[in-house]
């Protein structure tokens, strides 16, 4: 049975200032992991979950595989919440419709490949300024390209727990 992770209440507060930092987080959680004393409150396994976050890191520099236009109301709405998505938390739960599993890259991952992508992910964006629109947000700086990939992990990693309570 599927959780709703938008009614999670059980989640790490998290905030990633850099990339290493998101990196050291993903490493200590697969470390719990291997000890048997990762607790998670969600629906993803680790690996599955560091895969996601490191195939939309890359998404921007390679391309984004086919979604669907979204309705216009949203793409209007869009602009005005641009900055809370950058600089504040993303929203547990969200689905792009029309899309299954509701996202991109959910295939389960061996949780040390995931990281190693994390890691190629993460270090090709830093080092390199994505030409193409973010599919929801449209253009970026680099910095806000840093800044929601940093969210994204910060959604996702807060899931888990690295020790058993």
């Amino acid at each position: 049975m599927s959780i709703n992770t938008r009614k999670v209440k059980d989640r790490r507060k998290l905030r990633f200032e850099s990339f290493d930092h998101a990196l050291r987080d993903a490493e200590m959680l697969a470390d719990a992991e291997r000890r048997g004393t990762l607790r998670a409150t969600g629906n993803w396994e680790l690996g599955q979950v560091i895969g996601h976050v490191a195939a939309w890191a890359k998404y921007p520099l390679d391309g984004y595989p086919p979604l669907p236009r979204l309705p216009w109301f949203i793409r209007a709405l869009i602009p005005l919440f641009k900055k809370s998505f950058l600089n504040g938390r993303l929203p547990a739960g969200a689905i792009i419709r029309g899309v299954p599993n509701g996202t991109l890259a959910t295939e389960p991952m061996e949780t040390g490949a995931a990281i190693r992508e994390l890691r190629e992910g993460f270090g090709r964006l830093e080092r390199q300024m994505p030409a193409k629109p973010n599919p929801v947000l449209g253009p970026l700086s680099h910095e806000d390209w840093i800044k929601l990939n940093l969210r994204h992990a910060e959604l996702h990693f807060s899931f888990f727990h690295p020790a058993a309570t």
